[in-house]
């Protein structure tokens, strides 16, 4: 099957669209990545995406608009990326769609009760033609999982090593991690959680300190000239959210724009220069992570793929390097996967399983009562064809 990816992350820096070719099941799964093409956000769109996170600056009204606005531009970047491929919409079988995520809901025990993600599927479905498929996270949810991280289930799938313990770390705004037992050992399960803020506060300082000229750290060029606050990062550190036991997720509910803009206050009272305030913050993010390996990997660690925006931050993947050694630090594409396109992927590929009535998770990723079959379908025009060709 063809089956788009669309996906708009927590750094809400714009639309990933991954186009893929997909066949088998699991344990016998095909997939192959057949173009992606990433849609950065004007920076209005970015804005409203921020403020509709933020409860103090939003209003049902603005998540209403955003809600269809969002559906339009990701049905424009859908038939973009199509005809960016070469092919036409009528070869696409389905697409599956994350949306913007708004609020993720952590209660004071560590349930999570509600995930709400942005992006009407009607609308993609109607300026598409294609079936749409959405709303991944609720099932687990309602089935008393965390609804995240779901890219661990793909992980399971494809990256396991032969022999080893590998762990896939994403840095997006928040950082996540799967830890993967080799093939080899039949009796192991995976674990995944979200490890604590990736990129998120490090953006919202740099675009604070910067005046709204960078919007990220390019390069690790504040972090690079600053020197780590040591005293500052031991204190963020015994945030209660590191030592809860997994599963466990976060998101800009706790680690957003309130955060960020309390911690450079914070740091400035504590008379730190804009690069210590940046280079403390990138060593928060990459401490977090080792210290989540510490604290829950099930066995030594012997090689790490890194995605996610965190990836390109020199700074940050030296720290980890330093402080997950002797772990090999590596990236998706050093096996052979496009890490630009991954999550974008990951969403494909729970939407052919979903079309097949197949669970996409695993109780030990989410920590669910049982293995669900994710999303809401909103049939395209090809609707019909579909069930004639998977299910008569």
């Amino acid at each position: 099957m063809i089956v788009i990816g669309l996906m708009s992350g927590t750094s809400a820096d714009g639309v990933d669209v991954a186009l893929c070719d997909i066949g088998g099941h699991p344990g016998d799964m095909r997939v192959e990545l057949l173009s992606g093409a990433t849609f950065v956000y004007e920076r209005e769109m970015r804005e409203r995406i921020l403020a509709s996170c933020d409860p103090n600056s939003s209003g049902v009204d603005q998540i209403a608009d955003l809600h269809v606005d969002l559906a339009e531009l990701f049905a424009d970047c859908a038939l973009s990326a199509i005809i960016e491929a070469g092919i036409n919409a009528g070869q696409v079988d389905l697409i599956g769609s994350h949306g913007q995520t708004l609020w993720h809901n952590v209660l004071p025990s560590g349930r999570v009760n509600v995930s709400l993600q942005i992006v009407e599927a009607a609308v993609l479905a109607e300026r598409t033609g294609i079936t749409t498929i959405n709303n991944f996270r609720a099932r687990d949810i309602a089935a008393g999982g965390q609804g995240a991280p779901l890219t661990s289930f793909v992980d399971w799938l494809l990256l396991r090593h032969p022999q080893h313990w590998r762990a896939v770390q994403n840095i997006g705004g928040m950082g996540n991690v799967t830890f993967l037992p080799p093939l080899s050992d039949e009796t192991s399960e995976p674990i995944a959680f979200d490890t604590g803020p990736g990129n998120a506060l490090l953006d919202i300082a740099v675009s604070q300190i910067s005046q709204g000229a960078m919007t990220y750290d390019r390069g690790g060029h504040y972090a690079r000239q600053g020197r780590v606050n040591e005293e500052w990062l031991e204190e963020l550190l015994r945030h209660p959210y590191y030592e809860r036991d997994y599963p466990k997720t976060t998101g800009r509910e706790t680690f957003g724009t309130a955060a960020a803009l309390s911690l450079i206050a914070e740091a400035k009272s504590r008379g730190l220069e804009d690069a210590e305030i940046i280079a403390t913050l990138t060593a928060l993010t990459a401490t977090n992570i080792a210290d989540a390996y510490r604290r829950f990997a099930p066995a030594p660690i012997r090689e790490v793929i890194l995605g996610g925006g965190g990836r390109h931050n020199p700074v940050m993947v030296g720290m980890l390097r330093q402080l997950l050694a002797p772990a090999v630090v590596m990236t998706h594409e050093d096996i052979g996967m496009d890490s630009d396109f991954k999550e974008a992927l990951v969403f494909a590929v729970l939407a052919y399983e979903t079309w097949h009535n197949r669970p996409a998770t695993l109780p030990a990723l989410t920590g669910a009562r049982g293995a669900s079959v994710l999303g809401s379908i909103t049939p395209g025009a090809n609707y019909a064809d579909l069930l004639r060709a998977t299910w008569l």
